[in-house]
């Protein structure tokens, strides 16, 4: 069976078997209209909470990655996120696919790949 998670940047056209696609910045993208971006759903509070982004983008050497992810999922099990991974995870449950959609440009380096792991845990424990 496919992925029911699949990533996307929002800069790259819909395709057919997205599914639901859900936006996981925290900000609009710029230059992307709402009707390009074919969002259905933005997830904010499924992000690094302003304080732990501006953190981790201090730095670009790479040398945060770590902590960032340790601290991004200690973020992701508090209340205020716990409650929007659910609502995610619930979009997987009703039978995906579900597409998270980011602007990132270094997709393999950002919060993404932290919250699609958290997740796929979500849906084993549950």
């Amino acid at each position: 069976m496919d992925d029911p998670v699949r990533v996307r940047r929002v800069y790259d056209p819909p395709e057919d078997g997205d599914g639901t696609r859900v936006l996981v910045d925290r900000l609009w993208p710029r230059g992307v209209s709402k009707e390009r971006a074919a969002i259905d759903v933005w997830l904010k509070d499924v992000t690094p909470s302003d304080e732990l982004r501006s953190w981790y983008h201090q730095d670009r050497s790479g040398a945060r990655h770590d902590t960032f992810v340790d601290r991004y999922r200690t973020e992701l099990d508090d209340p205020a996120h716990a409650e929007a991974v659910d609502r995610l995870a619930g979009f997987v449950r009703a039978g995906g696919p579900v597409t998270l959609i980011t602007a990132v440009k270094d997709v393999a380096d950002s919060h993404v790949p932290v919250l699609v792991d958290h997740l796929r845990h979500v849906m084993k424990r549950t």
